[in-house]
């Protein structure tokens, strides 16, 4: 059967991206994805941060195909493997030993939204506290104690939760201290308990890319010591190299207690989650927090490929590169159509372009994909359109993609376009 009949008969009415891109794809490269008829598309979403890596990277690719064809294990639970051993190795040597850090891993499951709960359930635990802070516009994930956290209503009914307070993220008071006064004044309140942990992104993937500065976290990181709060860095979609160093929590010098990641951390767009948390965090019972999918080694395998990026500063230094050619662009366009985009934000390879209109948003999104290039909106009113090309994109692949973008939002918003009333005139058409 071909076409999208047989999704639309038997898919639930949950789908969502292929609502906004209606094609069907079937092969991948790089930055680059096709439908089965053979059409190329840039690939500015990688999987809301999956594909880091791109699609398909031949080093990641050849030593999952090795492994699969020596008959290794692939599911193991929380067995010991020789795959699980040389990821655990890989990661202590490529990337907490060079950063300072002293963590423990939990294989809590397989998405982002296991490693949420499972800091929150042992914050709880640690702390013998049940409220834990989140900030506006954030979100955690699609399970019920995530999304009690969400700072923004969405995703169905029974996502509330008295154990959870949402509070002003940074740039709701302008990048300043002020943003925090409502968490001292919460911490001050002699009728409510300490609350348990803090949680926050350092950038809001799907809160409209507003990022938070070195200086809020830093304060946030005080607050959170002087009360004996654990502070847990949300870094599922922008770890990984996605804002330039590995963690995104290392350009504010910060040094969370438990750190959440997935999403790319297989780099091939395999299932893996984890939950790091300083050692004297580490009071788990043995199986007290358990799940069928936590010894995933096929992922493990591509992950050691990935982590290789990792050995030395070149990747890094590249993706800076990259990184400020994608800035450099986004502004551009923001200025050139400023009467409709209010303002360009984001970090590193994650970026952000804020329409004043939420269905100028949307259209620009559809305008992109008919000429072949795939991005998402996002934020709370879906009003800004997201730039996530993966970091191994080409400078040609970017500023393609940035033309693509250029050209997708209607010219009547362009700076210097003439309005309708010039082009009636001149064209002889009435208004």
């Amino acid at each position: 059967m071909s076409g999208t009949k047989v999704f639309e008969d038997l898919e639930s009415e949950v789908r969502n991206y292929c609502r906004h891109w209606p094609a069907v794809f079937s092969r991948a490269k790089g930055s680059h994805i096709y439908d089965e008829h053979g059409r190329d598309y840039l690939d500015f979403f990688a999987g809301a941060g999956v594909l880091n890596y791109g699609h398909n990277e031949p080093h990641l690719k050849a030593a999952l195909l090795r492994y699969l064809q020596d008959d290794s294990i692939v599911h193991s639970l929380d067995m010991y493997t020789t795959a699980k051993r040389q990821f655990l190795e890989v990661f202590q040597q490529n990337i907490l030993s060079p950063r300072g850090l002293d963590y423990k891993v939990q294989f809590s499951g397989p998405a982002g939204t296991i490693a949420v709960e499972a800091a929150l359930k042992l914050a709880r635990k640690f702390t013998r506290r049940r409220t834990v802070v989140s900030f506006t516009t954030g979100f955690h994930g699609m399970t019920l104690g995530a999304l009690a956290l969400t700072g923004y209503a969405a995703n169905g009914p029974g996502t509330q939760s008295g154990d959870a307070v949402v509070l002003p993220y940074d740039q709701d008071h302008g990048g300043t201290t002020h943003g925090l006064l409502p968490l001292e004044h919460l911490l001050q309140d002699a009728s409510l308990d300490i609350p348990a942990a803090v949680i926050v992104e350092t950038v809001q993937g799907e809160g409209g890319m507003r990022t938070a500065c070195a200086s809020w976290l830093q304060d946030l990181a005080r607050l959170c010591k002087n009360h004996e709060m654990l502070l847990i860095v949300d870094d599922i979609q922008m770890g990984c190299g996605r804002t330039g160093p590995f963690f995104s929590f290392e350009q504010s010098g910060i040094y969370p207690d438990i750190v959440c990641l997935s999403k790319s951390l297989s780099g091939y767009g395999l299932p893996l989650a984890l939950t790091l948390l300083r050692p004297e965090l580490d009071i788990w019972e043995p199986g007290e927090h358990s799940g069928t999918f936590r010894g995933p080694n096929p992922a493990f395998v591509t992950a050691v490929a990935a982590l290789d990026f990792w050995q030395d500063e070149t990747f890094e230094k590249e993706t800076l590169g990259k990184s400020q050619l994608l800035e450099h662009g986004v502004r551009s366009v923001a200025l050139e159509y400023e009467d409709a985009v209010a303002e360009a934000r984001g970090r590193g390879m994650a970026w952000g372009i804020v329409f004043r209109e939420p269905e100028l948003a949307r259209q620009t999104c559809t305008n992109a994909f008919e000429r072949g290039l795939l991005v998402e909106t996002n934020g709370f009113r879906r009003d800004v359109v997201k730039l996530m090309p993966p970091l191994t994109s080409t400078d040609e692949d970017i500023v393609m993609g940035l033309d693509i973008l250029r050209h997708a939002i209607p010219a009547r918003h362009r700076k210097g376009a003439m309005p309708k009333t010039l082009v009636a005139k001149r064209t002889g058409t009435q208004t």
